[in-house]
């Protein structure tokens, strides 16, 4: 019997455990493979199917956010959107704030800057900090969330150029577009339609009807892809491992900062967010997170919250998440709600500012966190985004940008620890915003049944609700 029961326990979670084995594989594959001195087309080749596990996963992006969003808020009526927004939005202030406040605290204590280290640095990474501007940054993060044209927002997003007139000697702001989905303009997009679909009632059925069966599709298609999960994950960490030149000396240089970030990663992983899920659910936060294990491991090892998404939302879905929060929660969440960013780019910020010498007044601590945090918001869901974003924080702090290269080395174990961050902190925002409004999606499920008895529908209802509304104005 107990044979049995472990037979049945291991089929049903073989994908994790396979999942896990790949991740483990790939850090001691690719330690040992350190010896063997690989000319970089064979390491190149090693990391391919990495590469074919990312297209694979980023193929989905686009038709899972739109399928996902306009489908699960179609099927909310305006009432229960509303509240889910709110509170959605509340949990992502709450932990960003959170994280970029104990990333100061823990690299004010440990303290892991040193200024006699700093001509360790390796490679140089040449960036004009005269062309970034904090004000830019936030401008564009506005501009790309209204694109003119959605169909470019799949695979351009706008950004901000200043150019020097030689003959005036003034600074021209020219808006130019650059490669890079603009996520934010294909969510805002959306959520109205998905609104809109739910609030005009009958006439829209099949438009919604279109959606709903569309992410039915790309679910089970993400169900095809996760069994490719392991090659691709191993891979991916096997390619990095080997990519770093010497990773015991570059352990050893930046240790302290190594420490300071796991910890304050850990802190908000393991205490403050399930801290807060169990205050608003009153269930054990540590059932959840094991529920989690697929979509974490997927997270190391492809350092994108983005590409994360198909997993998560699977796994959300065997723990019970309604999947009319998860489909307007997390897709939001893994584009704006970036935890392990935030306190990353606090602690380098600050830990850059120790290796000049430089001690921070209040101000300037105010500044981190502001500038943290509105950095992390407008920071991409794809691989290394924190130190491109990082570049806006030490700008307005009048540090050298140049010495972000002293942490490259190791940014490669980082990015997958803090990436694994962004995607707990979106699934227990998850259950959060259920736990919040499960009562209302029970009265709304009640309300739908009564309906059906009485022959009418919910895209009936409404059509009434809407006209109601318009002739009390």
């Amino acid at each position: 019997v107990k044979g049995s029961a472990f037979c049945t326990w291991v089929s049903q979670n073989l994908l994790l455990l396979l999942n896990i084995i790949a991740v483990f594989s790939g850090i001691f594959g690719g330690g040992l493979l350190r010896y063997a001195s690989l000319s970089s087309e064979t390491i190149h080749l090693i990391g391919y199917p990495g590469t074919i596990f990312m297209n694979l996963l980023k193929m989905l992006i686009i038709p899972l956010i739109v399928a996902s969003l306009v489908s699960g808020l179609a099927q909310l009526d305006a009432r229960s959107s509303g509240k889910v927004g709110t509170r959605a939005i509340a949990y992502y202030a709450l932990t960003t704030t959170h994280a970029v406040i104990l990333g100061i605290i823990v690299v004010m204590l440990i303290h892991p800057g040193d200024p006699s280290i700093k001509h360790h640095s390796g490679e140089e990474l040449s960036v004009d900090k005269d062309s970034i501007s904090a004000l830019d940054k936030f401008l564009d993060l506005i501009r790309n969330m209204f694109p003119e044209n959605i169909v470019r927002a799949s695979f351009q997003q706008q950004e901000t150029e200043r150019i020097l007139n030689n003959i005036t000697g003034k600074t021209i702001f020219h808006v130019k577009y650059t490669d890079g989905m603009n996520v934010l303009g294909l969510i805002m997009f959306c959520i109205v339609m998905g609104i809109v679909i739910s609030a005009t009632g009958k006439p829209a059925k099949p438009l919604g009807d279109f959606f709903i069966a569309l992410d039915v599709v790309i679910t089970r298609m993400v169900g095809i892809y996760m069994w490719f999960g392991p090659i691709g994950i191993c891979s991916l960490v096997m390619e990095k491992m080997l990519e770093v030149d010497d990773l015991l000396k570059t352990a050893q240089v930046l240790g302290m900062f190594i420490v300071t970030v796991v910890s304050g990663l850990a802190i908000q992983a393991f205490i403050t967010l399930p801290l807060i899920y169990f205050i608003s659910s009153r269930l054990n936060p540590f059932v959840f997170l094991k529920g989690l294990i697929p979509a974490i491991m997927t997270a190391f090892g492809t350092s994108s919250s983005a590409a994360t998404l198909p997993i998560t939302f699977r796994c959300l879905n065997d723990l019970g998440i309604d999947h009319r929060i998860t489909k307007f929660v997390l897709p939001v969440g893994a584009m704006i709600n970036m935890d392990g960013t935030a306190l990353y780019e606090a602690v380098g910020s600050i830990f850059i500012a120790q290796l000049n010498g430089m001690d921070l007044n209040i101000g300037q601590i105010i500044t981190v966190s502001v500038t943290a945090t509105m950095a992390s918001i407008g920071a991409a869901s794809i691989p290394s985004a924190g130190l491109v974003t990082m570049i806006i924080v030490l700008t307005a702090l009048g540090l050298p940008s140049n010495d972000i290269s002293l942490i490259l080395a190791i940014d490669f174990l980082l990015d997958r620890l803090r990436t694994a961050v962004n995607v707990i902190g979106d699934a227990y925002g998850c259950g959060f915003v259920y736990a919040l409004c499960k009562d209302d999606i029970e009265q709304l499920e009640g309300r739908d049944k009564e309906l059906e008895k009485n022959g009418l529908n919910h895209w009936a209802h409404t059509s009434q609700n809407t006209l109601s509304i318009d002739v009390g104005h």
